[in-house]
């Protein structure tokens, strides 16, 4: 019976994979893998049995259904299950298994592993997404739109410059991804309580040899865990991500409001159903669906951070949260990542409405040019905020175009010409350095 939709609706193969109790069960016997190996160099293990340990510790000999069979009916514990199923394939090496370990110095150093396979995903979805908006930015670096503040038009910018915003901001995620690995993707192999004892001498040196084998970098002082501090701030920048995919899938919403129609959502025409009674309808289907799983993917901060308070050196109260926390987040985030950059890469996006928008207005979204126009003509900046401010309001109440109140003005027209101002209010020449902007973010 299925329950949760990442089983049958949502997330990638890829990603899902990373999480799957086959890949769990395959970390952990590397970690004790790269145990038996340490011990090894440093003399304690027999190098034979090492051998031995790391031929077998593989999910093509340790199956994960039977360990979690012995588990549930003998040991009540994952890791000794693992630990004696792996044991029953090593013959006289079994006695050298897990040797000064504790449970979580092989949970936590076999996720360090899952996360080290998940980051990577991560980093090529944001890049692609990255590489997908610098595109549509220098496409449309020249396509004119009106710039909206308070959902009210402001002044012209250009499509362009909307998606070198978004494509600046995944620049900025990446970055964080970059810096978060040497604080997240690291283990422990420090024994019951982070002191080492059960390792002798040895203790420092076979932590950084297992470390080093695996690829990952130490948490030098814990307790008996992997501080959680580490996954929040994982979960954390995961959130951060998927807040700015579900504020660029909802612009894309707000665009394809027949009202304003400037860019919509790819529709297969020939084939996709909008609506099972409203034959016409084309719905932002996959703009809305990674607005929902995003939010879903942000409930998880909350227990996240409430795992990091636990008693002591350690209890279980973060264990049965974190299978279910860590996998879900990553497993969301890939997927709306992968569909926004499939939103942006197929995004239509229509120029004629983004200048009838621009016109509708009778020239009131220039009303900021004329000003400084006028101020560059010698008035002052409160000045000519008051002439503008007066001549838009009447413009509106008169529904007349502003350019007809501006020459009925004697104080403007004092000072300037119809022809200086039909180039001030023609909006592709009030776009300040959105084209420069797009060149500098996907240069």
């Amino acid at each position: 019976m299925l329950v949760c939709p990442l089983d049958y609706r949502y997330g990638r193969e890829e990603m899902k994979s990373v999480f799957s109790k086959e890949n769990k069960t395959d970390k952990l016997l590397k970690a004790e893998a790269a145990l038996s190996r340490a011990h090894a160099e440093l003399g304690n293990v027999p190098e034979e049995a090492a051998d031995t340990i790391t031929e077998h510790a593989t999910t093509d000999i340790v199956d994960w259904e039977e360990v979690e069979r012995v588990e549930k009916e003998e040991t009540k514990h994952d890791i000794m299950a693992l630990v004696k199923v792996l044991g029953e394939h090593c013959g006289d090496a079994e006695k050298y298994i897990h040797l000064g370990a504790t449970s979580n110095d092989i949970i936590d150093t076999g996720m360090a592993l899952q996360l080290k396979e998940a980051l990577d995903i991560l980093k090529e979805d944001l890049e692609d997404l990255n590489q997908t908006l610098c595109e549509r930015a220098q496409e449309h670096k020249d396509t004119v739109m009106i710039g909206r503040t308070h959902a009210q038009h402001a002044v012209p910018m250009t499509f362009g410059l909307k998606m070198a915003v978004y494509a600046s901001e995944i620049q900025r995620h990446i970055e964080r991804l970059e810096e978060a690995k040497d604080r997240v993707l690291v283990g422990k192999m420090s024994g019951a309580v982070g002191t080492g004892a059960a390792f002798g001498d040895d203790a420092e040196e076979i932590q950084r040899l297992v470390m080093d084998d695996l690829g990952l970098n130490v948490d030098k002082a814990t307790g008996q865990i992997v501080g959680r501090d580490r996954y929040a701030e994982l979960v954390s920048l995961a959130a951060n991500i998927s807040a700015s995919l579900q504020k660029f899938s909802t612009e894309v919403r707000n665009l394809q409001r027949p009202e304003i129609m400037e860019a919509a959502e790819a529709f297969e025409t020939e084939k996709q159903v909008g609506s099972s009674t409203m034959a016409h309808k084309k719905n932002p289907i996959l703009a809305e669906n990674i607005g929902g799983l995003a939010k879903t993917l942000r409930g998880f901060v909350t227990p996240t951070y409430q795992n990091n308070i636990l008693w002591h050196e350690r209890d279980l109260t973060n264990s049965s949260s974190e299978r279910i926390t860590v996998a879900h987040v990553l497993v969301l985030l890939d997927d709306i990542l992968n569909k926004s950059e499939r939103l942006f890469r197929n995004l239509e996006v229509f120029p004629e409405n983004m200048m009838k928008n621009i016109n509708m207005s009778d020239g009131l979204v220039m009303a900021e040019s004329v000003m400084i126009h006028l101020t560059e003509k010698g008035l002052s900046r409160q000045e000519a905020h008051e002439i503008m401010r007066e001549a838009s309001m009447e413009a509106r109440a008169e529904e007349k175009p502003l350019m007809d109140k501006m020459l009925e003005k004697d104080d403007v027209m004092e000072v300037t010409s119809e022809e200086e101002l039909e180039t001030v209010f023609d909006p592709e020449e009030y776009i300040g350095r959105s084209k420069e902007i797009v060149d500098e973010i996907t240069g």
